[in-house]
């Protein structure tokens, strides 16, 4: 029996060994602080790899040549995904969609609710961002449990896009986000995967 194949081995891990085969570079970059922001939380800081230019600019021709064809805009989750979103929307030639808590943008929006651990957040974007049938590439930094990036591809969808992939620099895969994405028919893809939380 391989080691591929042994029981011991958790979907999760065979996630983590997929998604870090050729980007170990990348994951080298992103800094683990631990017990931030509570004790046992291990906090994955991509902003080392966003000072490094050339790690930079790898990650977002990674992201670009992972993109499933033609897209007509970019959306960014709040805030960190902004960063991606702009640097693939100019490789991709498409526009950027800024997806925001909700009360940060000027115009009239749409928005979606989402549960939290405690309570419901919000995230909305401008009502006129996008046209009906757009394809959109949703994009943040870090895909864990997936209340956002499932309330994002929600809101996109009922402004009439087409969802067309969602991609992470980073996947926890134990907390389950990706796969509920996946389950939700959004194909999900992350440069890499970490265990644990």
């Amino acid at each position: 029996m391989s080691t591929n194949d042994s029981p011991e081995i958790s979907a999760a891990s065979r996630h983590v060994a997929a998604a870090n085969a050729d980007n170990a570079d990348l994951k080298a970059l992103i800094r683990t602080i631990p017990d931030f922001p509570k004790p046992g939380i291990q906090f994955r800081d991509v902003t080392t790899l966003l000072l490094d230019r050339c790690g930079f600019s790898s990650c977002v021709g990674r992201m670009a040549a992972a993109a499933p064809g033609p897209v007509d805009l970019v959306a960014g989750v709040e805030a960190r995904g902004f960063l991606f979103a702009g640097a693939l929307a100019d490789r991709l030639n498409a526009g950027v969609l800024l997806i925001r808590k909700d009360g940060k943008l000027p115009g009239a929006t749409i928005a979606e609710d989402y549960a939290l651990e405690y309570g419901q957040d919000r995230i909305a974007m401008h009502a006129d961002a996008c046209a009906p049938d757009a394809r959109v590439l949703l994009v943040d930094d870090l895909i864990a449990t997936g209340g956002t990036a499932r309330a994002a591809v929600r809101l996109l969808r009922k402004a009439g896009a087409r969802v067309v992939q969602a991609q992470f620099l980073v996947d926890l895969p134990e907390l389950g986000g990706a796969d509920a994405l996946r389950k939700d028919g959004v194909d999900v893809h992350a440069l890499v995967a970490f265990e644990g939380h």
